[in-house]
């Protein structure tokens, strides 16, 4: 996969590989010691729920999806659900 840059991801939209759009990427978790990536947090469309989706949700109601579950990144990040 090529470089991208942290800063043009924020705010990008994600969708799922079924062409459901989810919802906008709101961060992404890491481990600070090793550079790590954990988790991108989503914040959801308001017609969608964590439940619906597959995905656990943080306090605020983003969805925490895996970055393993990433397939693409180009106009949307396309996640595997």
């Amino acid at each position: 996969m090529s470089e991208i840059l942290a800063e043009n991801l924020s705010g990008k939209a994600v969708m799922g590989a079924d062409g459901t759009e989810l919802g906008m990427l709101y961060n992404i978790t890491m481990d600070i010691k090793t550079g790590e990536l954990y988790d991108l947090v989503v914040t959801p469309n308001d017609e969608l729920t964590s439940e619906q989706l597959g995905f656990e949700a943080d306090e605020e109601g983003r969805l925490r999806m895996p970055v393993e579950r990433v397939q693409a990144v180009k106009d949307y990040i396309v996640v595997k659900r």
